[in-house]
């Protein structure tokens, strides 16, 4: 009877070890994965000479949006539809760019449409917010989990100060934008996350607080300045 309890106490023990260590394995393994998709979208690009009719299909998208003040944003929850199915062009990763936040030492795949797959593999561009390609009035509102199954994702949003800088690499370009303000919103003021007239945004979003189940909106408003040879 002693040797079976102490045969029990043990396994009993070594579950506890698994379940303890289960997020950080699970946490490298996201890690790892995002890592060979950027790598792989990095390495596979070619900007003088990839997709223009997609090019042309975003702009396109994009001044529609701006034109009907992005009268389908009507919920935070509701932002799956992305702006372009990417399998279409021959992009069957799915995946428009990569986003580089040096501050959060975070660099990670972008997808277009917030879907609960897409979350999970990296950050994702709300449906109904603009394509991730710059130009005057746009708002590309970006999204992250606050940490996914031991990685982190964006977990550590809260390190981004006023100044830093985000970069966006997609398909054609890199895109360079500085922090401009912060802001904690509740998830029903898509108004907060709409274009903002004669500006160049990205915005990241993500839930807050930590860990809360979402019950607020963690907003990082970034833009992108005009060049000298634009300002004048």
């Amino acid at each position: 009877m002693r040797k079976l309890s102490f045969m029990l106490a043990a396994l009993l023990a070594v579950a506890g070890i698994c379940v303890m260590l289960w997020p950080v394995f699970t946490g490298h393994r996201l890690q790892a994965d995002t890592d060979e998709a950027v790598q792989s979208f990095l390495e596979e690009r070619k900007p003088e000479q990839q997709y223009p009719e997609l090019l042309a299909a975003l702009q396109e998208y994009n001044r529609q949006l701006y034109a009907e003040k992005q009268c389908n944003l009507t919920d935070l929850e509701a932002c799956e539809e992305p702006a372009a199915d990417l399998t279409t062009y021959g992009i069957e990763d799915e995946i428009i760019g990569v986003l580089e936040i040096p501050a959060m030492e975070l660099t990670m795949p972008v997808y277009l449409g917030a879907s609960d797959a897409h979350l999970a593999a990296g950050a994702a561009v709300l449906g109904n917010t603009s394509a991730p390609i710059g130009g005057n009035n746009t708002n590309c509102v970006i999204a992250g989990h606050r940490g996914w199954r031991g990685a982190d994702y964006f977990r550590h949003i809260d390190r981004l100060q006023v100044g830093d800088t985000v970069t966006l690499t997609n398909l054609w370009e890199t895109l360079t934008y500085t922090v401009a303000d912060i802001q904690i919103i509740k998830p029903h003021e898509v108004e907060k996350i709409k274009i903002q007239p004669n500006r160049d945004l990205l915005t990241l979003l993500t839930c807050h607080p930590y860990a809360s189940g979402g019950r607020q909106r963690y907003v990082v408003y970034c833009e992108k300045l005009p060049t000298m040879s634009q300002s004048r």
